[in-house]
């Protein structure tokens, strides 16, 4: 299973990751990757780049050394009611959007209001990935997040890191989502969460995962670039992302 597609990635600009752009990217081209999403951390993320980080995006070139460059973002959540910390003039700027809960920003609280929070943010439109759904910090209910998901063509993250290094005991979370997903006839993606470049395009975790619970890998729509870039294109995104068929 070969996966084109990286659509969660840090740079050092998260301030708690450690590899520059242009290491992810030579990381990304050794590893046969096609689309890297570049999804710092949204502002209210300790440590998180400056809004003019994010205005300032349209300067990456699309493709460079093979690969294509998303302009994207990792958005907090920061209530109940799904509101996410960027505002529309950054949206405007960017190629894709990941939503996802993290400690820092929202306090845990029970299970019904983290699955409020989440179907509020995809409800919303404003978010084209949710982000590590298995975090045991944030118990949701699977079954709701991934019908909604499915509803509002929202692919849900399965996330290498989850499995390493990051959010000890996502497993059985994760297991359960990914199944709520295909039965729902919705859409996963891999994301790395790399930071530092050496875990760029790392999907092993992940590749082993999906095997192990029986989703038909067609479900993961990051395998391909194109139908990958397709996704974006039917989220109506105010970029411009013709530049990238030159890929294809």
């Amino acid at each position: 299973m070969h996966i084109e597609v990286d659509s969660h990635t840090h740079t050092i600009a998260s301030g708690h990751a450690y590899s520059t752009l242009a290491e992810n990217i030579q990381a990304a081209a050794a590893r046969g990757i096609k689309l890297l999403a570049i999804t710092d951390h949204g502002p209210q993320m300790p440590g998180a780049p400056h809004f003019w980080y994010f205005m300032n995006m349209r300067v990456i070139p699309r493709i460079l050394h093979g690969v294509g460059i998303l302009r994207g973002i990792e958005a907090n959540i920061v209530n109940i009611k799904g509101e996410l910390d960027i505002d529309a003039a950054i949206e405007e700027q960017l190629d894709i959007v990941l939503g996802s809960l993290h400690e820092p920003i929202i306090t845990p609280t029970t299970k019904n209001q983290h699955t409020e929070a989440v179907i509020q943010a995809m409800a919303s439109g404003r978010i084209d990935v949710f982000a590590h759904g298995g975090n045991p910090a944030f118990p949701i209910d699977v079954d709701e997040v991934a019908k909604t998901a499915a509803h509002y063509n929202v692919l849900v993250e399965i996330n290498n890191s989850s499995f390493t290094t990051s959010r000890k005991g996502s497993m059985k979370n994760c297991a359960a989502l990914a199944t709520a997903v295909a039965r729902h006839n919705g859409y996963l993606t891999f994301g790395s969460d790399a930071h530092i470049a050496e875990k760029v395009g790392g999907f092993e975790e992940c590749i082993k995962f999906i095997r192990t619970v029986g989703v038909e890998e067609s479900r993961v729509l990051s395998q391909r670039g194109a139908t990958f870039l397709d996704f974006l294109k039917s989220k109506n995104k105010k970029t411009d992302l013709s530049e990238f068929a030159t890929l294809f």
